[in-house]
């Protein structure tokens, strides 16, 4: 499949911690594409260098054929950061109206992104009086609302409840069928089951590239946490 992004050998430092020790991997384009591994294993640190916010030592990272951070990018590339960045002080309908104003998007997409993120009946509501799972999804909201070309999605569905939950993964792949990419990060590893294709990595290493069912055949199990237990098991082995 044709790539959207593509990471060559990058380094990533803070402090004295080498948190991506030369990473490389591509993104297929129109696919969903899991970012999967426990809490600490680079995860967001990957997903900034890639929507360009985040300082690299060396490496290179392209999204559609553009250095990631480029100007001619910011247009075509979502992102949902972890932690809610929409205005507490504005209802949620207002804040995806200020944000879709921004990339000339009309008042219909508005009212369709809401229903799709199940904030339709909560839409009048002001931020800082919503739960903390509904802040997100208004976060969600505005990254969807203008349909960009790249999603990058930092565990978008942390906290919220199984239906939703399952009804927001429906969304992502019906996004992808229409030609989105999307990369989407969780440490649910049942989540794997919803993606075109999972990248596994720990400490800031890709263990493994490969489709849920590829994943399930090479590791002999169905279980997609015993199968990442596997591959680090074997992983370890090799270190010996």
């Amino acid at each position: 499949m044709r790539s959207a992004i593509t990471v060559s050998d990058l380094v990533v430092e803070r402090g004295r911690r080498r948190v991506l020790p030369g990473l490389s991997c591509s993104i297929a384009a129109g696919a969903v594409t899991g970012l999967l591994g426990p809490s600490g294993s680079g995860k967001t640190t990957l997903m900034r260098a890639i929507v360009g916010v985040q300082k690299v030592r060396s490496g290179s990272v392209s999204v559609l054929g553009e250095p990631a951070g480029s100007a001619g990018l910011r247009h075509r590339v979502g992102y949902l950061t972890q932690s809610p960045s929409v205005y507490s002080d504005l209802s949620v309908r207002a804040n995806l109206r200020y944000f879709a104003t921004l990339y000339g998007v009309g008042r219909g997409e508005v009212e369709q992104t809401l229903d799709d993120v199940g904030l339709g009946g909560a839409a009048g509501q002001l931020v800082r009086n919503l739960s903390g799972g509904q802040r997100a999804r208004a976060s969600l909201a505005c990254a969807l609302v203008a349909r960009p070309e790249v999603l990058v999605l930092d565990e978008p569905t942390v906290g919220q409840d199984p239906v939703l939950r399952y009804d927001l993964w429906r969304h992502f792949n019906r996004l992808a069928a229409e030609g989105t990419t999307l990369l989407v990060s969780s440490h649910v590893m049942d989540e794997a089951a919803r993606c075109d294709r999972i990248l596994l990595i720990r400490e800031g290493a890709i263990v493994a590239d490969d489709t849920p069912d590829g994943l399930r055949e090479s590791t002999g199990t169905r279980d997609m946490d015993e199968a990442f237990l596997r591959l680090i098991r074997e992983q370890e082995k090799g270190r010996v």
